[in-house]
């Protein structure tokens, strides 16, 4: 199987999940993130907006502003394929359909954030295995994003169990980025096994 079968596949299974589905299962996920002591120690925190199925972030972003965090969504760039944290203060009012159809903050409403400044990324993806290798959508966004996150920054992906494969690692590239941790509907997977992770 390659990956284009791989992300075919698992794209189509998604697509078939049902609206009360897709709520369940992502109100359990996104739970299990807001307990880890990494993002609660987290002061600024960057989230992808879902689409088409992906796990929901609409708990998290309203727990986040509640909290008093600092939360930032990517705004991207198609020329040069780059994403730009932007602070969210107004949600979902801030939002509308900007690139691929994927929310966004709208015009007058972009308020940049350093990269530096992020201490936990919740990044989406198509597919990922048990040693955090993700494969992604195919634009490359999120690889070019996270080598400029802080060496302590932590990254977190949000997955239906059905999104775990065996093995990644015969399609990446030089470019492919790992995640930290893995959240499913199922539990936790902390992809840095025995390396340092911040309190999690």
């Amino acid at each position: 199987m390659d990956k284009k079968t791989i992300r075919k596949q698992v794209l189509a299974a998604r697509g078939c999940l049902g609206e009360q589905e897709v709520q369940v299962n992502s109100n359990r996920i996104v739970e299990q993130l807001l307990d880890l002591e990494c993002y609660k120690k987290a002061k600024t925190v960057m989230t992808y907006l879902d689409f088409r199925n992906e796990v929901a972030t609409d708990l998290l972003i309203r727990h986040a502003l509640q909290s008093g965090k600092r939360l930032t969504v990517p705004v991207v760039n198609q020329g040069d394929k780059s994403m730009l944290p932007s602070l969210l203060e107004n949600f979902p009012d801030d939002l509308s359909a900007g690139s691929y159809g994927i929310r966004e903050p709208g015009p007058g409403k972009i308020r940049p954030v350093p990269v530096q400044e992020l201490d936990l990324v919740v990044v989406p993806g198509v597919a990922f295995d048990s040693r955090g290798n993700r494969l992604g959508y195919g634009g490359g966004y999120y690889d070019r994003f996270l080598p400029r996150l802080r060496p302590d920054a932590v990254t977190v992906a949000l997955a239906y169990q059905f999104q775990l494969v065996a093995d990644l690692s015969p399609y990446l590239g030089p470019h492919d980025q790992p995640v930290h941790i893995i959240i499913t509907e199922k539990g936790l997977l902390n992809c840095r096994g025995a390396r340092p992770i911040i309190s999690c």
